[in-house]
């Protein structure tokens, strides 16, 4: 029996208010025209485990290597339920943050060191590591503008995250934007300080010469 095709993983990154989460639908919409299988999913959470932890990692005061184990506990079933699971099926996944964000989050924003997360992202998940990453990129100023708008919109009061100052949203754009020096091959960096038409034509680009 014929094994399936390799899926391909596809993550989304940015800082808070960067909108990555607004082209979820329209890349699923696009992946699924052309035929492939799309697992849509977010981190942290992705499996009812994730889901608990996420609203904890977004509500509660906790030390910064708390959090950064608890989000590699979520990531670890998120990858042993579901990331793994999929692209064995030959399906493509689509997830809204992967390491990346915690080597941006918590390593740049919080000071956890990187070595500390590169060997729990080493222990975890190995070589499930992301094919392509999309990095929506925008400075803290249009972020913490987006946010409040958003909040104000929505009645909901910004997470623990979303309320931290401009410098932390600094270190994490920073962080970003050296990964994304490091590895070219892997990431796509999108000005996502356009308008949202301009930021999803290229958006479709990319999703396109996929």
């Amino acid at each position: 029996m014929t094994a399936p095709a390799p899926g391909r993983f596809i993550s989304l990154e940015g800082v808070d208010g960067a909108g990555k989460s607004t082209h979820v639908a329209s890349i699923v919409e696009a992946l699924r025209a052309r035929g492939r299988r799309v697992v849509a999913t977010r981190e942290p959470g992705g499996t009812p485990l994730g889901e608990t932890l996420r609203a904890l990692l977004l509500a509660e005061p906790m030390a910064h290597e708390t959090e950064t184990l608890l989000m590699f506990a979520a990531r670890r079933e998120h990858v042993a339920q579901v990331i793994a699971p999929a692209l064995a099926r030959g399906d493509w996944v689509l997830c809204d943050r992967f390491t990346d964000a915690t080597f941006a989050y918590q390593g740049g924003g919080h000071g956890v060191p990187a070595d500390f997360i590169a060997a729990l992202a080493q222990r975890i998940h190995g070589d499930c590591n992301p094919d392509v990453t999309l990095l929506f990129d925008v400075p803290p100023a249009v972020s913490r503008e987006r946010l409040t708008r958003a909040a104000a919109v929505k009645n909901r009061p910004l997470d623990k995250f979303e309320r931290e100052a401009q410098d932390f949203f600094e270190r994490v754009r920073a962080v970003y934007a050296a990964r994304a020096r490091a590895e070219p091959h892997r990431f796509r960096v999108i000005d996502a300080t356009r308008p949202l038409q301009d930021v999803r034509a290229e958006v479709a680009a990319i999703v396109t010469a996929l």
